[in-house]
Parts: C-alpha cells; sequence; structure tokens
C-alpha cells in the first residue's frame, strides 16, 4: 500500500479540521442526530430523508423536499466519500467545511430544509435531559463544561458524514484485489472508454480515485476547485439556463460562469437517478447521449434549445461518437462503481428504535405554531 494511503479503507486520508477530531463517541451522536427527525420544524424530516443511504445517501428526487414541502431547485447531493469534498453543494464555493455545510440545510429557511433555526432553543434545551442524547454529548466532548451547542450538532454530524467511506465496489475489488470476475467484460471495454483521451474523455472531470475533480486528502496538491457549464440548456434568454440555477453565477456575479456546477462523484451513481444538478436526465443511458452529442437538445417548451452551442460550455464537452455498444459498455463501467455494502452497512443506517423515532420531545407545540408562517416563505 503507498504512503499516505488508509488500508482500512484502500483511500488516501481524508483531511479532518484541527478543532474536530473523529473520536467514536462523536461519530456515534452524529448518527443519531443525523436521523433524528425532531431536527425539523415540524418533526417530520431528519438528514436521512433527503440523503437515504440504500440510495448512496441520495432521495431518489429530482429536487430534494424540504421538511414543510417546499421543493429545492436542485437534487440531493450523494455524502458518500463526502470526506473527501473541496466543496460541497452544487453551485457554492463558499461553504469549505463539512462542518459549515451541516449548518445549511439545517437554517436555511429560502427555502426551509429542516428549519432548526425555528425550534433551536427548544432543542437545546431538550437535548441536556433527553436520556440518549445527554450521556451522548457529554461522552462526545467531554472537555466541554456545556457541550449542548449548535456548533457541536453540526461538528458531530460531519464527524459522521466522513466515516460514509466507500471503496468496496467492483470496481475496487478489480483492481484494488486483482479480482478479474469481479466485473464484466462489457464494464472493462467501458472502462476503457471512460479514460479514452480523444473519445469520451469522462475522467477529465471526473478521474481519481473519487471519479470527480473536486478532491482533497491528507498529503495532496491542492488543486484549483472547478465548477462546469456542460450544455445542458442554451435558453434564448436572459441566462442561458433557468433561473434559480445559474450556477456559481449566483456567488460571482459573472456573466461566463452561468450553468457552471460541480461535477460530483460517480461513486455509487447506479443508484442515484435522477441526474445532473436539477435531476432533468432520468437514465444514465440518457446521461450519456447528452455527453456524446457535445450538450443537450430540448426541441420545445420554455427550456427549449441547443446546449451544444451554449458559448460559456466547458471544453472539455466538445461530444464524440458513440455506438450502442460503447453506451451499453460505459453504462455498465458506471455499475461497477457500485459499493452494495455500503449501501446497507448498519455502521451507516438508522440507530433510532421505531418508537423512539417519533417519541414525544417537547417541541410539539412550538412545532405546531409555527408550520403556517414557515409555509408561507
Amino acid at each position: 500500500m503507498a504512503v499516505g494511503l488508509c488500508a482500512a479503507s484502500r483511500l488516501p486520508k481524508p483531511l479532518v479540521p484541527k478543532d474536530n477530531p473523529g473520536t467514536p463517541s462523536k461519530v456515534e451522536l452524529g448518527r443519531y442526530l443525523f436521523y433524528d427527525k425532531r431536527l425539523s420544524v415540524n418533526g417530520t424530516t431528519s438528514c436521512a430523508s433527503c440523503h437515504k443511504q440504500e440510495l448512496a445517501f441520495t432521495d431518489g428526487r429530482a429536487q430534494a423536499l424540504g421538511a414543510t414541502q417546499q421543493s429545492h431547485p436542485r437534487s440531493s447531493m450523494s455524502l458518500v466519500n463526502v470526506a473527501y469534498n473541496s466543496a460541497f453543494n452544487w453551485s457554492d464555493p463558499t461553504v469549505h467545511s463539512l462542518e459549515e455545510q451541516a449548518l445549511k440545510p439545517m437554517m436555511s429557511t429560502k427555502p426551509v430544509e429542516l428549519g432548526f433555526s425555528f425550534i433551536e432553543a427548544g432543542f437545546l434545551q431538550l437535548i441536556r435531559s433527553e436520556p440518549i442524547y445527554g450521556p451522548l454529548f457529554r461522552r462526545a466532548f467531554s472537555d466541554e463544561a456545556d457541550p449542548y451547542t449548535l456548533p457541536n450538532i453540526a461538528r458531530a454530524i460531519a464527524a459522521f458524514e466522513r466515516t460514509i467511506v466507500s471503496a468496496n465496489s467492483p470496481y475496487d475489488r478489480f483492481h484494488f484485489d486483482g479480482d478479474e470476475s469481479a466485473i464484466s467484460e462489457s464494464a472493462k471495454r467501458g472502462e476503457i472508454l471512460f479514460f479514452l483521451d480523444g473519445g469520451p474523455s469522462c475522467f477529465r472531470c471526473h478521474g481519481g480515485f473519487n471519479f470527480s475533480d473536486d478532491v482533497q486528502f491528507r498529503g495532496g496538491v491542492g488543486l484549483t476547485l472547478q465548477f462546469h457549464n456542460t450544455g445542458l440548456y442554451n435558453l434564448a434568454a436572459q441566462f442561458s439556463y433557468p433561473p434559480p440555477n445559474l450556477g456559481i453565477y449566483e456567488h460571482t456575479k459573472r456573466r461566463a460562469d452561468v450553468g457552471k456546477f460541480k461535477a460530483p462523484t460517480l461513486r455509487n451513481i447506479a443508484v442515484t437517478a435522477p441526474y445532473m444538478h436539477d435531476g432533468s436526465i432520468p437514465t444514465l443511458e440518457e446521461v450519456m447521449d447528452h455527453y456524446a452529442a457535445g450538450g443537450r437538445t430540448i426541441a420545445k417548451g420554455p427550456v427549449a434549445g441547443v446546449g451544444h452551442d451554449n458559448p460559456a460550455k466547458d471544453k472539455l464537452v466538445r461530444g464524440f461518437r458513440m455506438t450502442r455498444q460503447n453506451r451499453a459498455d460505459l453504462v455498465e463501467f458506471l455499475k461497477s462503481l457500485t459499493d452494495e455494502g455500503l449501501l446497507h452497512d448498519p455502521r451507516f443506517s438508522d440507530p433510532w428504535p421505531a418508537k423512539e423515532s417519533g417519541a414525544s420531545t417537547g417541541l410539539e407545540g412550538s412545532q405546531s405554531s409555527l408550520r403556517s408562517s414557515v409555509a408561507d416563505r
């Protein structure tokens, strides 16, 4: 095993903030918080509602749905191998740690995701005496006189999410263990195509051990964070992409940044449909067609346009010749990245007994009184 690699995970060791080292007790606390619906304004939604283990910690929706049934403009990103990310959203370059990211869905109000900001005081009071949380917080943050704080909630959730590591797919067994039978002949041909320079060149944006160009790890060389316009749209309007999904333009206000989004990991991609930032492509086969065409053509309707001709499109998305066999082989290769063990690993599953997940919290009154006002936001 090469220097700097973690033999247990077959992957490099992730960067961990000095002020939030991972410990078993902190990870355990984070797992309970991750699955606790009581963190939402109406007790209906947890982090796991949008990040389901069996779907590689996505939710199967085109756009995420918040606690008050407000639709988010983008899809829920996978949390698999999120420990290696340097960016944590489709198009927000301002969040630089999992601790920061954990607070985003908790505290956001436009749209409401969990709506925790409306019940924060009550929840922090609850966990001081709650039979499960009281001891968990004291063990996880034993050096603090008052560990029951919002920053510690974010730290614990982040610590748990850093343990969600995928490195035991058929692809990994083929390459790390030398198991020739781990993947099909079709997948082997697809891998050649995937890494073929001058052909699909998928690896240009989805390379490395995490199949993404957004990666950082201990001992690694810092790379410039990349966001890409893939020619998914080309509207004849003020913006070539439909608002509010304007890419990192939302932060930079540079016209050249319209439609630029992160290239997510392809690990477990076969179970995370639908695809793209807005879930607008249903299948992997259609994703292949989009890239082979060098951009998607939408013939009619409010988002009609020829994505191939989008002036801000990334130069790497230039199109390529693809036969029916090539498409099938590429899809088979992508399917070989599915880590079935991770999708069912009890270490990442819901720790709450069924009767506990709906237990009385003492927050029902405040949650009920806020529902109507929050729903109007």
